[in-house]
């Protein structure tokens, strides 16, 4: 295992110190607003291309405008920072909205509607940011609530982990977890800074690499998650241990323990980071509320895993690791939404909207048909895990 992250980060290493020759000539905005303007121009280059009945021209500038400047400049993550992710989300689908009405044909007003809907959006938001550009306080409460948000969901994969491998008498595995965690860390400094640099040129290769490591992430999760459940049903709890635990852990669970921190830890690490390189590029004055934010949260992220790692401890073995399975569903569920939302930023899968659903960023739910189906699988997929396990306690099978 140790060797394979090994390897992983040294293969990061010429994607970090690789600098692309346009980094030269990029522009620097002087705030949000500047940003707004360009992607202004920008969309209404679309609609001239849409206008000529030149459909692929004009998505193509729509996508100028997301990838060139909401996505590389920062603006989509500064927005989640310090207005919603609720408004971020509205926003991207808004641009694939327009992508879709132009690939149907709709009618030039249609889209042009769309299109000035689009901007009306993204002008509220740059006078909105501009306008919270110098308070100290909003840059530390906001930089203080993304290491929060981030950290305690990979905290709670972790604590879990490590509490499971400590309850199975498999104390020297807990290094297996916190190794990978530990190698997670260094790999989202790593792969962050190569998106920076490399992924500048097509923000499409930025979602895709998110959206695929989400849903790997969500197939450890689940799986991880149906196999502790099992365990939580299991009478013979005690025998299992002794008969089998130490050499499943070993060869297989081991590998998925620590898969799932390593992807639990990677992924929300990335995510910080690129948030924060977001969040410095608007306070290029005073970055002091940002690091000032960052480090309460980091001593506040380690006040929480203890907590939750020691605390887990004194919890009975079955409500332990029915919890634990239920947490796990959740974040699987979750990271399906969240990846094929990603996907969906990097014209990799299409977008269908569904009018009545809200958008609930915690939970990765969206207001599409392919974020909510692959969710509803994996709904009754847990449902159907967990019928199962019942039936075969109450006939008298354990795991």
């Amino acid at each position: 295992m140790k060797k394979r992250l090994l390897l992983f980060l040294l293969a990061l290493l010429p994607l970090v110190f690789a600098v692309p020759a346009e980094a030269a000539k990029e522009r620097t905005f002087a705030n949000w607003g500047e940003i707004t303007d360009a992607m202004d121009l920008c969309l209404n280059q679309a609609y001239d291309a849409y206008f000529r009945k030149e459909v692929e021209k004009a998505k193509a500038f729509v996508n100028d405008a997301y990838f060139g400047y909401y996505e590389k400049e920062g603006v989509e993550r500064t927005v989640m920072a310090y207005i919603s992710g609720k408004r971020a989300s509205t926003v991207e689908y808004q641009f694939a909205t327009i992508k879709g009405l132009m690939t149907e044909g709709r009618p030039n007003s249609e889209v042009r509607a769309a299109l000035d809907n689009l901007m009306k959006m993204l002008r509220e938001d740059a006078n909105q940011l501009d306008g919270n550009e110098d308070g100290f306080l909003e840059s530390f409460v906001a930089a203080l609530i993304i290491i929060l948000r981030e950290g305690v969901e990979a905290i709670l994969v972790i604590a879990a982990m490590a509490a499971y491998l400590i309850r199975s008498n498999n104390q020297t595995l807990v290094r297996t977890v916190y190794g990978s965690a530990a190698a997670a860390v260094l790999a989202s400094i790593a792969a962050a800074f190569a998106m920076q640099k490399i992924f500048s040129i097509s923000g499409a290769s930025q979602e895709i690499l998110e959206g695929a490591s989400m849903l790997m992430a969500t197939v450890v999760l689940f799986l991880v998650s149906n196999w502790m459940f099992a365990k939580a049903e299991a009478e013979a709890w005690k025998e299992y241990i002794s008969r089998q635990v130490r050499s499943a852990v070993t060869r297989g669970s081991s590998f998925a323990l620590g898969a799932a921190a390593f992807l639990a830890v990677f992924r929300e690490g990335a995510e910080t980071i690129l948030f924060y390189q977001g969040m410095l590029a608007g306070r290029e004055g005073d970055s002091t509320p940002i690091w000032l934010g960052f480090g309460v949260g980091c001593a506040a992220l380690a006040v929480i895993f203890v907590l939750v790692r020691y605390g887990s401890l004194k919890i009975p073995i079955r409500p332990f690791f029915l919890g634990t399975s239920i947490l796990m569903y959740i974040m699987a569920v979750a990271f399906a939404g969240g990846g094929i939302k990603e996907l969906q930023e990097g014209d990799v899968i299409g977008v269908t909207p569904v009018d009545f659903v809200q958008s609930i960023d915690i939970l990765g739910v969206y207001p599409t048909l392919e974020t909510l189906l692959p969710q509803a699988v994996l709904v009754v997929l847990a449902l159907g895990s967990i019928l199962y396990y019942r039936i075969r306690i109450r006939r008298g099978f354990t795991a």
